[in-house]
């Protein structure tokens, strides 16, 4: 237990940090949406493309991995519908709650990976991404089309052509295909990459915690409560299942429970405000989601190790 908390807490120190940073104004506002887009197409593309690339994806039992994390979207979804009756929210709201059901915050799941799990739990969570993101992203999509507001929706198409060139995406395709070729890292590329990778992790962990609004937090009410339970409890328990149904090896596992049990991604805010969603839920369910992460996690990874 000693060493999972070891390992997770400077990666929740970091988000405090950057909360902390940025309510001190110790660097100008002006400089997180840089860093959050530096992060977003440069440091962790890079992180996930040199991992991919290099990782053994033969060792990995990628069908059981791949049906345990879709498996899980899939209930989740269906669950968050099946109850939006009880929850007495507007369509713009329920939008909201959806993207946090299914949304997870990869830079959070990245930095625990590799923070507790090394190079394998690393490559299964990139395995995960490259999975999930498109996943999510066309399932929010398209719930923010059905459910937002109409009056200030986007292109739904436009945002779906977004999902396919997600940089994130393309990293985890273009590293298995260069691992899948075997052509492998070229000398000077490949130690480059790695070295702007380990950017990523600090950076991206500043930006999730400037990004809270404890504001919002304050104005969560029942909905966002479900939201917190369903997304950090309920989800990495239906990972759990599948895993062991699926004959998922308990080191693989971890990794993909883990990454089930992460907070909503900010970049869902962002979706509900082009497709109106509600924004202002949508920054209590991010904010909550992140804050009760910090102590629901490293539960969880306890309670994954034991199994």
């Amino acid at each position: 237990m000693i060493a999972i908390l070891s390992a997770l807490l400077p990666t929740f120190a970091l988000i405090v940090l950057g909360y902390g940073l940025r309510q001190r104004r110790f660097l100008p506002d002006t400089f997180w949406p840089g860093a959050e887009k530096l992060t977003y197409f440069v440091t962790f593309p890079a992180l996930l493309f040199s991992n991919t690339a290099k990782a053994d994806l033969g060792s990995l039992p990628i069908f059981g991995i791949a049906g345990a994390m879709l498996g899980t979207i899939a209930i989740c979804s269906l669950l968050i519908v099946l109850i939006k009756p009880a929850l007495k929210v507007s369509p713009a709201a329920f939008s909201s709650l959806f993207q946090g059901a299914i949304r997870p915050n990869t830079y959070i799941g990245l930095a625990v990976a590799a923070a507790l799990l090394g190079t394998n739990g690393l490559t299964v969570t990139a395995l995960c991404v490259a999975l999930v993101v498109p996943t999510v992203n066309v399932l929010s999509v398209l719930a923010c089309a059905h459910w937002g507001d109409n009056d200030r929706k986007t292109g739904v198409l436009s945002l779906l052509r977004d999902v396919v060139k997600n940089p994130l995406l393309m990293a985890c395709v273009l590293g298995s295909l260069v691992n899948v070729v075997g052509i492998g890292l070229p000398p000077v590329i490949g130690p480059f990459l790695e070295v702007l990778g380990r950017a990523a992790l600090p950076i991206g962990l500043l930006a999730v915690g400037a990004g809270l609004d404890l504001t919002a937090a304050r104005r969560a009410g029942i909905p966002v409560g479900l939201s917190t339970i369903g997304k950090l409890a309920l989800s990495p328990a239906i990972a759990a299942g599948l895993c062991i149904t699926l004959g998922v090896p308990s080191a693989d596992m971890a990794a993909v429970v883990l990454y089930a049990a992460l907070p909503c991604s900010a970049s869902a805010y962002v979706l509900a405000r082009l497709m109106g969603g509600d924004a202002q839920m949508m920054a209590s369910i991010i904010t909550v989601h992140t804050l009760v992460a910090i102590v629901s996690m490293p539960i969880i990874a306890i309670l994954v190790h034991a199994v």
